[in-house]
């Protein structure tokens, strides 16, 4: 049965992207900032962390499972065909410094599908990955690469300093962002420097903020909740005062005793004024091209975080849009500077923890 959309998604094409002339130097004034930032971290927590999403909070490994019945449109890349795949998920926050949780801050999730077959996207030539990274938001905090340069370094000033202050400012920035969403707004920038509301992270759903390559078309991708346990957890209260890593203590209880289920949804682009490829700062009208589900996700309950845990997939792996098939290729400015920048992090990471970075074939080669 054909998909209803109105007007039509608008097809794949390489002219849809348009690359500017200094987006090599972008990209390597953002490695610079990213270093700047894994350096300050290094030296005062004696590990490498990562620049962004330094702090995990839950580890899983579970299952994304296709179904058999998806119109065409709907079946593109890896949900061509039915099947079923090992994950690793990773739930984070945003900053590059490893705080305490009352610094209230996004979320992210990240995806790393096992056994994925298809044409490999450059750099990830011999792997059998799929990797999605998200954040709790349908917008991208700047509109292009070279903004977010611009941005970055402002918050690599402000890493590992003075996390007192932090807290305090983030209680202040949490109560001015409810007063924005009272009004109907939201403040990617409140958010960002520690206005995110208190609430349960397992209830947030998550977005790649930027556009990729869906097959025939582009969209942008989305994971929300979708068993009842976690759709209850929707703009729940969580409070952490107190409690300096109460988000992770929240979910390590969580899965301690049951699991969980996620819908994997995609959002197509359906006009490209509303929609633009290259401005991820604007997030993509729903009422003109709703998120559409194509998988869901399924957690069995396990140990949510511990060491072991930490070392297979803190440490041992790297998460990166790039780390995929040509069918699902990253598309737009922002998505273009995380191709080089992700894997130098990666490799920072890799040499100073001395460790090795790599893609298991499997979700059963993480030792867990």
């Amino acid at each position: 049965m054909p998909l209803s959309l109105s007007p039509p998604p608008i097809r794949f094409d390489e002219s849809l992207e348009h690359v500017e002339p200094d987006e090599a130097e972008t990209a390597e004034q953002l490695i610079e900032t990213l270093t700047g930032i894994n350096q300050t971290t290094l030296e005062h927590e004696k590990h490498a962390h990562r620049s962004v999403h330094a702090k995990s909070h839950a580890l899983l490994t579970g299952e994304l499972i296709v179904p058999d019945d998806l119109p065409r449109e709907l079946a593109q890349g890896i949900f061509a065909r039915a099947g079923r795949y090992g994950v690793a998920m990773r739930l984070s926050t945003v900053p590059g410094d490893i705080l305490d949780d009352s610094v209230s801050t996004p979320r992210g999730m990240a995806v790393k599908i096992f056994g994925v077959d298809g044409d490999r996207l450059p750099g990830s030539e011999g792997d059998t990955t799929q990797d999605f990274v998200m954040v709790n938001g349908p917008a991208f905090s700047a509109p292009t690469a070279k903004k977010f340069a611009g941005t970055l370094k402002l918050v690599a000033a402000t890493t590992d300093r003075a996390e007192g202050a932090k807290k305090a400012l983030s209680a202040v920035l949490r109560g001015t962002e409810r007063l924005v969403e009272a009004f109907g707004g939201k403040s990617a920038t409140l958010l960002a420097l520690g206005g995110q509301p208190e609430t349960n992270p397992l209830g947030d759903s998550y977005f790649s903020q930027a556009p990729l390559r869906f097959g025939e078309y582009v969209v942008k991708v989305s994971i929300a909740p979708r068993s009842p346990n976690l759709t209850a957890l929707t703009d729940a209260e969580l409070n952490v005062n107190g409690k300096p890593n109460g988000l992770r203590d929240a979910m390590i209880e969580h899965f301690a005793r049951e699991g969980g289920e996620w819908d994997v949804r995609v959002q197509f682009c359906t006009d490209l004024e509303t929609m633009p490829i290259e401005d991820a700062s604007v997030p993509w009208p729903e009422e003109k091209s709703p998120y559409i589900d194509v998988a869901r996700i399924v957690v069995s309950p396990q140990p949510a975080w511990n060491e072991a845990r930490r070392l297979a997939i803190d440490d041992g792996l790297a998460f990166n849009p790039w780390h995929g098939i040509v069918a699902h290729r990253p598309l737009g400015s922002v998505m273009r500077a995380r191709r080089i920048a992700y894997k130098v992090m990666a490799k920072f990471r890799a040499h100073h923890n001395k460790v090795a970075i790599h893609e298991p074939k499997m979700v059963d080669e993480l030792r867990l």
